[in-house]
């Protein structure tokens, strides 16, 4: 065959490879193996190591730190007064199980969606995991989903229920809840496959979401709807408070308006969600003078003193996590650290964290988001609106980074 035909049909073939990919079907399924791929040859050609231990910085005066995201960052003030007593409830019963939603295995980074759509299907509605993922996360290849975006899914998209997510969960309030009747969500995490793994030196670890049904006291165990490894999985107490502490103990429920009341007095002060942070603040500071090697308990009161916006003491806290050592994907799926940077003004430690973060995950909004933010403190104007040009592409119609265009005058 002469090399002119062997060209021809070689860009034929190329053609097609270029049309075929613009089939919707198509492209949710290969996108995100090309994005994979690309990560996996990125690292092996550049390979990144461990999560970098903070930079050295002067500390910035308080004056100095006027921000131009007051939108985006909490607004909640520091709790100064008493948690008050919880009240005593009855203990749950030793066991008690919910009949399984049909079982719905996620598709490529989707086990918020799946997991959602399940425990959704059993308050009676009727879509799937692509209904949530098509609002929330519409860029296939997006890794993650925030409890924030799917609780606004609900709230916008079946606002005939309600949703509340809390931290600092604990045994007895999953107990608590599954026995009253509502299946609960958790963010935790998960070993993946080796067959996902994303580089040479890839951890494996990962975050996930589960949907809990049942509860044995006799055998110490829940049952699971795992979107990842199958239905009716068997988790044990101590497994899950392990998997589930470096997401801050984080869990979800759905209700109808009337049942309002019941799930009040269920979570009794965590209802509060300035008490419930209280209260996580509280668990994770003592969990680091239990065990002061404790990565993950450092990092809970970091995020807890975000949310406080106590950003000085939260790097302190973040810092420590930082030096005992945390996952290589911690910052695919948590942002606290960014904002805790830019609102102390560390903007090369930010850009030195969100650069580690874009080498694991290029397909993060949140990390092109805060990237962006601190090449504008550096004063590239330029360069920050192409990062945020660049969140948008994650993901379409991201509020904060079209927040950002506009505080700049830059069209999306």
């Amino acid at each position: 065959m002469s090399k002119r035909n062997i060209l021809f049909i070689g860009s034929g073939v190329l053609i097609l490879m270029i049309l075929a990919f613009q089939i919707p079907a198509v492209n949710s399924r290969v996108a995100w193996r090309y994005e994979v791929a690309k990560t996996y040859i990125r690292n092996v050609i550049n390979p990144v190591g461990n999560a970098p231990t903070a930079l050295p910085n002067t500390p910035a005066s308080a004056a100095s730190l006027a921000s131009p995201t007051s939108q985006i960052t909490p607004t909640t003030e520091v709790i100064t007064t008493p948690i008050p007593p919880t009240p005593t409830l009855a203990p749950p019963p030793p066991q008690a199980m919910l009949a399984s939603p049909p079982y719905e295995k996620q598709s490529a980074n989707n086990c918020g969606p799946a997991a959602l759509s399940m425990m959704l299907h059993m308050v009676g509605w009727s879509g799937d995991q692509k209904t949530i993922s098509d609002v929330i996360k519409p860029v296939n290849g997006d890794r993650n989903v925030n409890p924030e975006e799917m609780a606004f899914w609900v709230r916008n998209y079946a606002g005939w229920l309600r949703v509340e997510y809390r931290v600092a969960g604990d045994i007895e309030t999953l107990k608590r809840l599954i026995a009253a009747r509502y299946p609960v969500m958790i963010e935790g995490t998960t070993s993946l496959n080796p067959d996902d793994t994303g580089w040479p030196d890839d951890d494996l670890w990962a975050a996930h979401y589960l949907l809990l049904t049942a509860y044995d006291d006799a055998t110490q165990t829940f049952t699971a709807q795992d979107p990842y490894r199958g239905p009716d999985k068997i988790i044990s107490y101590e497994q899950l408070e392990s998997e589930w502490k470096p997401f801050n103990y984080l869990y979800m429920v759905v209700y109808l308006p009337e049942q309002e009341e019941q799930i009040k007095s269920l979570l009794a002060s965590n209802w509060d969600p300035n008490l419930n942070r209280q209260n996580a603040l509280s668990i994770a500071q003592a969990a680091t003078t239990k065990d002061p090697s404790d990565a993950f308990a450092w990092f809970n009161v970091g995020s807890n003193l975000v949310y406080f916006e106590r950003y000085f003491e939260a790097n302190d806290a973040y810092d420590k996590a930082r030096e005992l050592g945390l996952p290589q994907r911690m910052f695919r799926y948590q942002f606290g650290p960014f904002l805790a940077n830019f609102h102390s003004n560390r903007t090369e430690d930010l850009l030195a964290l969100t650069d580690y973060a874009l080498q694991r995950t290029e397909m993060s909004e949140e990390t092109w988001l805060w990237h962006g933010w601190a090449l504008y403190r550096r004063g590239d104007t330029n360069g920050a609106v192409e990062n945020w040009r660049k969140a948008l592409s994650v993901h379409p119609g991201y509020d904060d980074a079209l927040y950002a265009l506009n505080f700049v005058g830059a069209t999306p």
